[in-house]
């Protein structure tokens, strides 16, 4: 089996953080499949689109190019599923090959979590906190720039997890 050395979308590597190359064969025909655990990031920006360009490298060398159909996994980790149908399965003899009735396919999540995964690419998210607070600090609020609030904010909140993480081990002791 081939093992993958990288992978463009639309031009644009991503990090992926384990993989899987193969044939899925069926009664219909036989499609390259190509399975990744992607960060949440690039998740959100491939999840909507119906198609996408493909280019895959190997570790042997070989450059694998094709328009993919994108399919998304719900649950688990952050994951594309990219397959193309092909004409001629035996230009990839090499690869694992799975039945439509096959009961086993690859498993590209065991020995990864999604700690690991934002350890590398941690997504950011908006949020809109309604607070109660005196009018003076409202003011100040409406001062501040939006980029200088989310850094104050961000280092509020990490100290106190910080803090709380700290209560936690103590209290265990």
């Amino acid at each position: 089996m081939s093992f993958i050395k990288s992978v463009l979308i639309d031009g644009e590597k991503i990090h992926i953080f384990n993989s899987a190359l193969y044939l899925f064969e069926s009664y219909s025909g036989c499609t390259l499949n190509l399975d990744v655990i992607v960060s949440e990031v690039a998740l959100k920006k491939y999840h909507n689109k119906e198609s996408l360009i493909v280019e895959i490298e190997l570790k042997d060398g070989r450059v694998i190019s094709s328009f993919m159909f994108l399919k998304t996994v719900p649950g688990g980790l952050p994951q594309l599923n990219l397959f193309c149908e092909l004409d001629d399965p035996d230009e990839y003899s090499d690869l694992l090959r799975v039945h439509e009735n096959d009961s086993e396919f690859p498993r590209i999540e065991e020995g990864i979590t999604l700690e690991d995964i934002r350890k590398v690419e941690m997504p950011n998210e908006k949020v809109t906190v309604k607070l109660t607070l005196p009018i003076n600090q409202v003011e100040w609020l409406k001062s501040q720039k939006a980029r200088e609030l989310n850094k104050i904010v961000n280092e509020m909140i990490e100290r106190y997890w910080n803090e709380q993480d700290r209560k936690k081990e103590s209290e265990t002791k």
